[in-house]
């Protein structure tokens, strides 16, 4: 699994304290990456590979 160097929802990179990379958890192939605002908001993200919404 190659590790996103972007937040998945907003694009924003993923350099703030408290951003956060994983796999997918549905596929668990994809990186997915996650921006503290994002996180905070709960803004939805979808897998590049498998279309897996959430948070």
């Amino acid at each position: 699994m190659a590790t996103n160097r972007r937040c998945t929802s907003c694009g924003l990179a993923l350099t703030a304290r408290g951003a956060t990379s994983f796999p997918c958890p549905d596929c668990g192939d994809a990186g997915l990456g996650r921006c503290p605002r994002c996180r905070d908001q709960s803004v939805v993200y979808r897998c590049p590979k498998c279309g897996f919404e959430g948070p």
